[in-house]
């Protein structure tokens, strides 16, 4: 009984410790974009939201900001795309879309694979520019990002050119695998307004947009959220699923341990009188412990 009963608290032990590692692996991978210090505030396409924007730029800690339709870690949208694939045809795929602006990829700290990213001093790119991720060059048969650079593609009722690849990044939780990806320049699409902000005085920081915020949006109610949190919300099941698995597995050990010194009672109480013995003829309490204890 004993050792099933261990045997039990082993596995669990060990379920546990993969789930842990498991746990720490999702909170420190790099996810290939930044996540921290940026607030997200929802101005759901509010005519003043441009103007929101800069006069958050004249409050010290705020670093840059950024419009999109979607953040890592939020709802993905797929769109009916046709994109050049590497024998020349305009290949027919669905693949998510994140509409942004000229700062989105420097604000979350996004990596290029190759070509460029969005940039204000090509007016073309408003209307007629696409970046896309590596998993899309992979989907189109390139053997490399640089062959995707100038391929055309059609979207939405844009045509236009591919001008960048930026390196896969984790836009949906781990457990799923990295999908292609494509932005696009659309203003009119964009409602949420990422702000990233110097860490040393969070809740100052958050007064002061929030003033800007009434000032300029009065009639919507001021509201955020950090997009570290926000992201690691996906993870919660597991995080619940790990602590019932923690305490069964803290249970078990305690229902072992108990069995473990019943039987070494037992074992003490049938040779008593060995003990007796042992103790009038000159042995240590330490000896006679390790002489009742090695058997465990």
């Amino acid at each position: 009984m004993v050792i099933s009963q261990f045997t039990i608290s082993i596995v669990l032990i060990i379920g546990t410790i993969v789930i842990y590692n498991q746990m720490q692996y999702m909170r420190t991978t790099d996810l290939g974009f930044d996540k921290e210090q940026i607030v997200m505030l929802r101005p759901n396409n509010n005519p003043a939201q441009e103007a929101l924007q800069q006069a958050l730029y004249k409050i010290p800690e705020v670093k840059t900001s950024t419009f999109s339709s979607s953040v890592p870690g939020g709802n993905n949208y797929g769109a009916y795309s046709e994109i050049e694939n590497k024998k020349g045809d305009l290949q027919i795929a669905n693949i998510d879309v994140y509409f942004v602006d000229f700062d989105y990829i420097p604000t979350f700290d996004i990596d290029l694979a190759a070509g460029r990213t969005f940039s204000r001093d090509f007016a073309s790119d408003t209307t007629q520019a696409m970046l896309i991720n590596e998993s899309a060059v992979q989907l189109l048969g390139y053997s490399s990002a640089e062959e995707a650079i100038g391929r055309k593609f059609r979207q939405w009722g844009r045509e236009g050119q591919i001008v960048g690849v930026v390196k896969d990044f984790h836009f949906t939780s781990l457990q799923e695998e990295i999908k292609p990806l494509s932005m696009r320049i659309e203003p009119d699409r964009t409602n949420l307004l990422a702000v990233k902000i110097d860490p040393g005085n969070v809740p100052g920081t958050i007064a002061s947009i929030e003033k800007e915020w009434n000032k300029l949006l009065p009639q919507q109610p001021f509201d955020y959220y950090f997009l570290d949190e926000f992201f690691d919300r996906q993870y919660r099941s597991e995080q619940r699923f790990g602590a019932l698995f923690l305490n069964f597995a803290g249970l078990a050990i305690f229902i072992s341990c108990l069995g473990l010194l019943g039987l070494a009672s037992y074992s003490t109480i049938q040779r008593r009188r060995e003990i007796g013995i042992r103790k009038i003829v000159g042995a240590s309490v330490s000896g006679i412990v390790n002489l009742l204890s090695i058997e465990f």
